[in-house]
């Protein structure tokens, strides 16, 4: 086995990872169904010790947090169980905020856990240390994401020695503050063991941590301040990202749609990847999102329901298209929408490939081209949704080699790609600026557009505004947008709910006869019926509370020292590694 082949290759050693409760934060892998002195016993086996991170226990949080992020941001629009995101009344009770929960402390958990063994193997030192930086960077990628859904949390470092303490139901909420100080010591470390270290295609690697920690610290300069940032954090961040830009060898893909692709699992511009594997067994090394977000019918078992799961009208506006445009009107300078999002006259190449390609009017509305559909428009805001989708079996088989399983696929999920580094940088540049001239701030943010965007001009200086929009194109449906918001707010959280207000998160009336009309006639016909839904336009309001997640009722349940204020943690002081 390559040491470089991530699927789902768990050893025998690990086949028996579980939890003994979902309640309990401090939960840790169980131990009693591997021999630790029978494993971690070469080079070859501290790689596939960590190969499982890659995975397993991200699997639950991948699909609530898809649901999670994209419909507070906008991007998205639901209705159901997952409107309360959409209208921002969502509470502790929801199932997605405890799965999502749950699926992040686990994650730590999995990442203390194989540190810890990793530390006691029985290996060469590059081995042991390469293998312990892609365990701590992962560690630090579940508390970025806990701290910036939730804020206050509690600091769990070693989840044997804590649960041994019995302190596992009393353990104090602490201070933000020291959680980002906390996720910069992690990366610094992992910085530290990955040093040197020979890049593998999809392994994270130095340059992976380098740009997750340039991601920390631009999020982190806002925090606690009031109309402007934390000028050292901007500056380091910007140093960080440079430095993967320089430096990395990493360069953008071509073709921006590529990145989305089976054959593109492993690319040079992915800096941290989820790697999936297209089986049922073990059932949490697949990816099932293509199930969550595509349109019944759209896969060889018939097992998608995301018809409704859909992208917003406000998103397609900031792409500056739609529904009510024919798709000879609608721009197409822009090739992300495509990639992003389906509308009239897009087909894809990638799917269906036993067919000639897919086309989404003829999925729409020809019962030959895709038997078994209910021909008509289900998607309320004209659209339905391209990323994380690979396509039917026989895509799967080219694509990767073998077909796919029901609800699984291996479809990989890039987490950090090196487009958001560019960005970073860019926006570090600008930092308490409004804009910057700087060359290379506007090489970083060019390399970007252009990339995309045909005929694009390099500009003469690049704004906040610039960034801030090319962000949401470049990362829709990414779980990346909320988390931008969730960072300005940090020092400027008026602009974020003013943003947020004033977005469009209804639907349309009359979409599905216009489309039809048109595959059958080829004329394009709005009519009076045709119009936007402004009556059902959400009034939502975004105070500052809103950009933390309640926390699961659950957890507060079982420690209930999670309702009391949160500490200060002088973790450099307290924890070390």
């Amino acid at each position: 086995m390559k040491i470089s082949n991530l699927k789902y290759c768990i050893p025998v050693a690990l086949m028996g990872l579980g939890f003994s409760s979902c309640e309990d934060f401090l939960d840790r892998p169980k131990e009693d169904g591997y021999v630790v002195d029978q494993f971690y016993q070469s080079d070859e086996e501290c790689a596939q010790g960590v190969n499982y991170l890659y995975s397993m226990p991200w699997n639950d949080m991948l699909q609530q947090l898809y649901h999670i992020t994209e419909d507070l941001a906008g991007n998205c629009h639901e209705s159901g169980d997952n409107a309360p995101f959409v209208l921002f009344s969502v509470d502790g009770s929801h199932a997605k905020i405890r799965s999502c929960s749950e699926a992040l402390w686990q994650t730590n958990a999995h990442c203390n856990t194989v540190y810890g063994l990793l530390k006691g193997a029985n290996a060469s030192s590059y081995a042991k240390e390469r293998a312990m930086g892609e365990a701590l960077t992962l560690k630090a990628l579940a508390y970025f994401y806990i701290v910036r859904l939730w804020g206050d949390v509690p600091l769990v470092h070693d989840n044997g020695s804590e649960i041994g303490a019995g302190i596992s139901n009393t353990k104090p909420k602490v201070d933000r503050q020291d959680i980002y100080e906390y996720i910069v010591m992690t990366l610094e470390e992992a910085l530290r063991l990955l040093e040197g270290k020979k890049y593998e295609p999809g392994r994270i690697d130095y340059y992976s941590a380098e740009g997750l920690l340039a991601k920390v610290l631009l999020t982190r300069s806002g925090l606690g301040m009031d109309g402007s940032r934390n000028q050292d954090d901007l500056d380091a961040a910007a140093r960080y990202a440079k430095d993967v830009i320089d430096n990395s060898g990493r360069s953008l893909l071509s073709n921006y749609e590529d990145n989305f692709k089976l054959e593109f699992n492993k690319n040079e511009e992915a800096l941290i990847t989820l790697a999936w594997y297209g089986s049922r067994d073990p059932w949490t090394a697949n990816n099932y999102l293509q199930q969550e977000v595509g349109m019944n019918g759209f896969d060889s078992y018939g097992q998608c329901w995301g018809d409704w799961t859909v992208p917003s009208v406000d998103l397609q506006e900031a792409f500056g298209v739609s529904p009510l445009r024919s798709p000879e009107q609608n721009p197409s300078a822009d090739t992300r929408r495509k990639a992003t999002m389906m509308m009239p006259g897009d087909v894809y190449s990638q799917f269906w490939r036993n067919k000639g390609g897919f086309d989404y009017l003829r999925f729409l509305y020809d019962e030959e081209y895709a038997p078994g559909k209910t021909y008509q428009l289900n998607s309320g805001t004209g659209a339905n949704q391209v990323k994380h989708l690979y396509g039917n079996s026989e895509d799967h088989y080219q694509g990767l080699g073998y077909y796919p399983q029901e609800q699984a696929n291996g479809l990989a999920t890039h987490l950090l790609r090196l487009s958001d580094i560019y960005l970073i940088y860019a926006e570090a540049v600008i930092g308490n600026n409004s804009s910057t001239s700087d060359a290379s701030a506007i090489d970083a943010f060019y390399a970007v557009r252009s990339r995309a965007v045909h005929g694009a001009i390099r500009p003469a200086s690049v704004s906040f505004d610039d960034v801030w929009k090319e962000r949401r194109l470049e990362l829709a449906f990414e779980g990346d947008r909320w988390f931008d918001y969730v960072r300005r707010s940090y020092y400027d959280a008026a602009a974020c709910s003013r943003e947020l207000e004033s977005q469009r998160r209804s639907t349309y009336y009359g979409l599905d006869d216009l489309y039809k009309t048109y595959y059958e006639t080829g004329r394009w016909e709005v009519t009076s019926s045709v119009r936007y839904a402004d009556e059902m336009e959400p009034n939502i309001t975004v105070d500052k509370s809103k950009y933390t997640l309640p926390l699961p009722e659950t957890d507060i349940v079982f420690n209930p020292s999670l309702m009391k204020d949160p500490i200060r943690v002088d973790v450099r002081s307290e924890y070390s590694y």
